[in-house]
């Protein structure tokens, strides 16, 4: 199969959960998306909207209310369990934390699906679990517990695990959800770049909207009434992104690719300077209510000075006088207390 075609489709697909009354909720209807070899696919939406429910679905560990889900062209009712297995691999957002066992324990599990009846490891399981271990960078952890690493480290050997399954497809549920920023950013990473030299088509959920935006090839995102595909910056060039902040304070900068606080900006005040410098000091005034009116001097108004040794200060000039400071720390100091 190319690249050019579709490992995964859903066709007019229902999801939702069935409630007690014997009835369906239905969280979204007539869904029509598509995946192809080699994409990292990022999730995004709200809490609740349903990405896990979609992931599920995805990952045959919950039916569809309607629709198809078609893998390799095939409805996912329609395979095997075992064969399924060796095709799609899911990855929760549970921690697992299981006494005694060690990390190629737990990795070489993911060769279950390969395995003859008794589960028995042959010489080419081992390598496997060994050579995804290599590849999630957690070869020296080889032999400890499962218990005795960290949450990061823990991540990257369900990752393994999933590599030892050898399927064509992984998905992830909030695989950053307990991770600091750091190993945010290298797990997301680690999975594109295992998208690219594996092949393999990778869907993980995320409220980290900037980490999917530098690192996924396409988001699935889902809004109120409707999924909506595409490639981050398009999605971004459209103005597609800006609708799940339609509800909130955030808005989206299609120019900086970043977000910020709606802010009613109030005072205005002049800023002499430029390069990174006056970009920081332009950040910290906005988040004072500043409005930046830059190189005017006619107005009450700071002048950024650049020393010979780098070193910077803050000139704020006003009516009463010219105060100097050595940090936008400082700086913002007085000026909330010329504001009380």
């Amino acid at each position: 199969m190319g690249n050019d075609e579709n490992i995964l489709a859903l066709r007019n697909v229902a999801i939702g959960y069935p409630t007690t009354k014997r009835e369906n909720n239905v969280l979204f209807n007539n869904i029509n998306l598509s995946a192809r070899k080699g994409e990292l696919i990022a999730l995004i939406g709200k809490n609740g909207i349903g990405k896990s429910t979609l992931l599920r679905n995805i990952a045959g560990l919950q039916n569809i209310l309607d629709g198809e889900v078609l893998l390799l062209d095939k409805k996912i009712q329609s395979f095997r369990r075992k064969e399924f297995a060796r095709l799609v691999s899911f990855v929760s957002t549970e921690i697992v934390n299981v006494s005694n066992l060690k990390v190629f324990d737990l990795v070489a599990l993911g060769r279950f699906p390969h395995t003859n009846w008794l589960g028995k490891l042959q010489t080419k399981d081992i390598q496997q679990s060994l050579s995804a271990i290599e590849m999630v960078g957690m070869k020296p952890f080889v032999n400890k517990n499962v218990n005795e690493i960290s949450d990061g480290e823990r991540q990257r050997v369900m990752i393994a695990r999933t590599l030892a399954q050898d399927t064509q497809i992984i998905v992830l549920d909030e695989p950053t959800a307990f991770l600091d920023l750091p190993n945010k950013y290298e797990l997301i990473h680690l999975l594109n770049q295992l998208s690219k030299k594996e092949n393999k088509t990778v869907f993980f959920s995320t409220h980290d909207l900037n980490i999917a935006i530098q690192e996924a090839d396409k988001i699935w995102l889902m809004l109120d009434d409707e999924i909506v595909e595409g490639a981050p910056e398009d999605l971004i060039l459209n103005n597609i992104l800006n609708r799940i902040f339609k509800k909130s304070n955030l808005s989206f900068d299609r120019v900086k690719g970043d977000f910020s606080i709606n802010r009613s900006h109030a005072k205005k005040i002049g800023v002499v300077g430029s390069g990174l410098s006056y970009n920081w000091t332009k950040k910290a005034l906005e988040r004072l209510n500043y409005t930046i009116d830059k190189g005017n001097t006619s107005i009450n108004h700071i002048e950024i000075n650049h020393q010979n040794n780098n070193n910077l200060n803050w000139k704020f000039k006003s009516e009463n006088g010219t105060f100097v400071f050595e940090s936008i720390y400082e700086l913002s100091l007085f000026l909330k207390l010329q504001t009380k």
